[in-house]
């Protein structure tokens, strides 16, 4: 049950966002909690390796290590002096205000207490955990977007992200043929990791083209470290002989015990496969991705106001101080937009300096000059993040790909006929109709892989679910809670 003791700040994920934005807050003289779902801080993007594998330089599969680092030795400094309480495998499914902000008040009033319900440890001793603070900061990161095929049920059909998890946090390979195929930044990264670590990699099969960053030159000129970063990519791709296909996409997956090639077309500025393009690429693995959705429930649940993504997601609606619709309520990182760790590490330190200042007003003024330097920054960067968003946007076309047979949800297993069948014959216009109707989004993940694709085959943007969980949570917990919360 929480502490009758709240802390000052709760941050939920210790990604680079929320890391950042807790060593600050720490630094800054607030009490605060440190919530993650994992159980060692850095996200995805920082993975480690298994501790039993003994991996001799695990930064040696990360871009920007150092960084990592030294807020990693400072969240164990500020840990060890008790101004940061860290609290790994505690996955936060709800957050309850404890009370209203005063009517006409905003940003200057917020809920003067929160409580943070987690399900803390792995099952079968996965226990109930509550946290208490004054101001909350949700930094959930994000997960991948998938695009449906014909066959990317098959087996060693992975994310591009996952397999880049793999290679991070186990060390191994899905495949020594991988093909990494999708649309993004996030393929050139993968692909050279893989290649570095000893798979051949045939092609990187990129959907957009990169052309399309010339209409955003502005955004581009003003980040030169980030021109740098690609040119490193692109020279690895060219030292392990990996053939870039831009305006390509994998259109199906063939194999029966696990993939074995892959066929790809070229496509049409809206995506649509050019006929008599297609050709076969030989695999045993394929890693494919179009780029990263936010996860918000957490934020929505709360009622924080959302916006439509340049690429094709939804963020939330953040002011320039990170904080959100909801008065005691911030956000960094991915939530916001995706825009990589540069952008999340500058949002959580901002938003931890806008924290403090909440919290004990007046006490800013000599930390205005970093203030602006970090407001300076992450403008930069969100720029070359919405720039990045609209060049790789999936185009409506993509749906071309989809036999009526395509497993569209994977939980449910419900084919985009089905759906075809739900939005053009029974008169379903959005995806909560649709799950009705086929089941569509009802299962373990509920509609994270599948909800882009339903929305395309129903003719809608993606929106934001607003649900009370963010992840399942066993009934006991439930009924342990006060019944101020239930």
């Amino acid at each position: 049950m929480p502490s009758a003791d709240p802390v000052d700040l709760a941050v939920v994920g210790a990604g680079p966002a929320g890391l950042a934005a807790a060593v600050t807050a720490a630094g800054l003289g607030l009490r605060v909690a440190l919530l993650d779902a994992g159980d060692r801080p850095g996200g995805q993007f920082y993975r480690h390796p298994a501790p039993g594998l003994g991996a001799a330089r695990p930064e040696a599969l990360h871009h920007g290590w150092a960084e990592f680092a030294t807020r990693e030795a400072a969240l164990r400094a500020h840990e060890s002096a008790g101004r940061i309480t860290y609290l790994p495998s505690h996955q936060v499914w709800t957050v309850v205000p404890g009370d209203a902000p005063r009517a006409g008040e905003g940003h200057a009033a917020p809920a003067t207490q929160w409580t943070l319900h987690a399900v803390a440890g792995h099952a079968p001793a996965e226990r109930a955990a509550a946290v208490t603070a004054r101001a909350v900061l949700i930094a959930t990161g994000a997960y991948e977007r998938q695009l449906p095929f014909p066959g990317w049920t098959l087996p060693a059909v992975v994310g591009a992200g996952g397999a880049q998890a793999m290679l991070k946090g186990g060390l191994v390979l899905p495949g020594r043929r991988v093909v990494v195929a999708g649309s993004g930044p996030l393929l050139l990264a993968v692909a050279g990791s893989l290649a570095a670590a000893g798979a051949t990699v045939p092609a990187v099969v990129e959907a957009a083209a990169y052309t399309a960053y010339a209409g955003r030159l502005p955004a581009l000129l003003r980040n030169p470290g980030k021109l740098v970063e690609a040119a490193g990519y692109g020279g690895a791709l060219a030292r392990h002989h990996v053939r870039l296909l831009t305006r390509h996409a994998v259109t199906e997956a063939h194999g029966t015990d696990r993939v074995e090639a892959v066929t790809v077309a070229r496509l049409d500025r809206d995506w649509r496969p050019l006929p008599g393009t297609a050709r076969r690429i030989p695999c045993d693995a394929l890693a494919v991705g179009h780029g990263l959705v936010p996860q918000l429930e957490l934020a929505t649940g709360l009622g924080c106001a959302t916006r439509p993504g340049s690429d094709g997601t939804v963020a939330l609606e953040v002011d320039a101080l990170q904080r959100t619709s909801v008065p005691g309520v911030w956000s960094a990182g991915e939530t916001g937009g995706i825009g990589g760790a540069q952008l999340a590490l500058t949002e959580g330190e901002l938003a931890a300096h806008s924290v403090a200042d909440a919290l004990h007003p007046g006490k800013a003024a000599p930390r205005g000059g970093r203030v602006a330097r970090l407001a300076r920054r992450r403008a930069r960067l969100r720029a070359f993040a919405d720039a990045m968003a609209a060049a790789h946007r999936p185009g409506d076309g993509w749906t071309g790909w989809l036999r009526d047979d395509a497993v569209v949800c994977r939980c449910e297993e419900v084919p985009a006929g089905r759906i075809r069948e739900a939005a053009g014959d029974l008169g379903a216009r959005d995806a909560r109709t649709v799950k009705l109707l086929t089941r569509a989004g009802m299962g373990w993940c509920q509609g994270r892989m599948c909800a882009p694709a339903v929305a395309a085959l129903t003719g809608q943007e993606p929106a934001a679910d607003r649900r009370p969980f963010s992840c399942p949570v066993p009934l006991s917990h439930l009924a342990e809670l006060p019944a101020t919360d239930r």
